[in-house]
């Protein structure tokens, strides 16, 4: 391979690689590379991420065979395979690790003798450093008798630099994602890096709304330390939102204990009741999951309920706030009532309760716990309970 085949495929990473996917990039930068002379048979690149549970994501590309694509926790840090690994040396000290097939020093990694039984000669593992100074990692593996010769080695080197730069790109884009993802929510967060951005940006959108509270959370915060409230906290969440993102929601907003979730129905095919049941199967989930959350705080054990309102309407869902600082939410009528409903589930000791909208979208054997005035509402609203739960009572 000589110095301007390697430059074309320098240009190619700098001019943006021109691929949407990271498959797609990778896959056309092994072909390349192959297509000008360097004998690599797999090919892996190993992004740490931004993330409150994923480590990082590994991407891995094979002559003749399917791309692979996975991510690790951030558990695999505390392994034995991660600490007999020759990327434990990247990460941790930013080194080249070689292991050619004759070189007994490369016993030390039992991943080489995987690689070997796979008629691997040539092993080299480079680190792939951001310009924020995180170190990630590629690995290069060859079969060609021999192993990588002093040419190929400079080669990989040499184009380390424009391919850490795309990588970081793309990886900036992923992350602006995954941190969306995360505090706003998926379909927020690709409006927000859609461009709607603006204060007062907002979208009128029919949803189902689902609004939670736990039940006795001031008590709890009274007697118990701070950090095992919290911790009780994330586990009730944990019952709810697996249930919400199974059946289409989206959850919007944390309030203390309260939770804030709206489930879409499109505008011109969807159908209202399907997603309803979604909603109300949803609920029936969250229900068991958090009558079986035992938590034990020293010789007891602290049991746990909650209350949920279900409601259906037109809701304005975008940017709202002051100044620079803006919060992707949503308002309105069927918001405040959905507020008003889960009050009165309360106060009804019930754990599920609709208004009438939801109940006649959503077919189901709803018993009629009454009609009940509402603040800030002209008019009593008919609230509805599941009848596989126990009578209402006063509280």
């Amino acid at each position: 391979m000589n110095n301007s085949e390697l430059q074309r495929v320098c240009n190619w990473l700098i001019d943006g690689a021109w691929s949407v996917e990271p498959a797609e990039m990778i896959t056309e930068f092994c072909e390349r590379l192959v297509a000008v002379g360097l004998p690599v048979w797999r090919f892996g690149i190993f992004i740490r991420t931004l993330h409150p549970e994923v480590f990082g994501r590994n991407f891995i590309w094979r002559q003749g065979q399917e791309f692979e694509i996975g991510s690790v926790a951030f558990e695999i840090l505390e392994t034995p395979e991660f600490a007999r690994s020759p990327l434990r040396i990247v990460f941790e000290q930013g080194l080249e690790v070689r292991g050619r097939a004759n070189d007994p020093d490369g016993k030390r990694f039992p991943f080489l003798d995987d690689m070997r039984a796979e008629g691997a000669t040539d092993y080299i593992a480079m680190p792939l450093p951001f310009l924020d100074g995180s170190i990630h990692a590629t690995s290069w593996i060859t079969r060609r008798p021999g192993g990588f010769s002093d040419d190929d080695i400079a080669s990989i080197r040499a184009i380390i630099a424009p391919l850490a730069r795309v990588s970081e790109i793309i990886t900036l884009r992923r992350t602006a994602e995954m941190l969306l993802d995360t505090y706003v929510g998926n379909r927020a967060g690709a409006r927000i890096l859609g461009g709607q951005i603006r204060r007062g940006h907002t979208d009128t959108m029919q949803a189902a709304i689902w609004l939670s509270d736990l039940r006795g959370f001031t008590a709890l915060s009274d007697r118990l330390p701070a950090e095992t409230v919290v911790e009780i906290l994330n586990g009730y969440f944990d019952c709810q939102v697996s249930a919400i993102l199974a059946h289409g929601g989206e959850v919007l907003k944390f309030m203390g204990d309260g939770l804030l979730a709206v489930f879409p129905i499109d505008e011109y095919v969807g159908d209202a009741a399907h997603v309803c049941t979604q909603v109300l199967e949803a609920a029936r989930e969250s229900r068991a999951s958090v009558e079986a959350l035992a938590f034990p705080v020293g010789d007891a054990v602290e049991r746990f309920r909650f209350g949920v309102a279900l409601h259906v309407g037109n809701i304005l869902y975008g940017n709202i706030g002051g100044g620079n600082r803006l919060d992707f939410t949503c308002i309105g009528p069927a918001v405040n009532l959905a507020a008003r409903l889960e009050k009165i589930a309360s106060r009804l000791g019930r754990t599920i309760v609709a208004s009438e909208g939801f109940a006649n979208v959503c077919r189901h054997d709803w018993q009629e716990l009454g009609e009940f005035p509402i603040a800030g509402f002209s008019k009593a609203q008919r609230v509805y309970g599941i009848s596989d739960e126990a009578p209402a009572i006063m509280a």
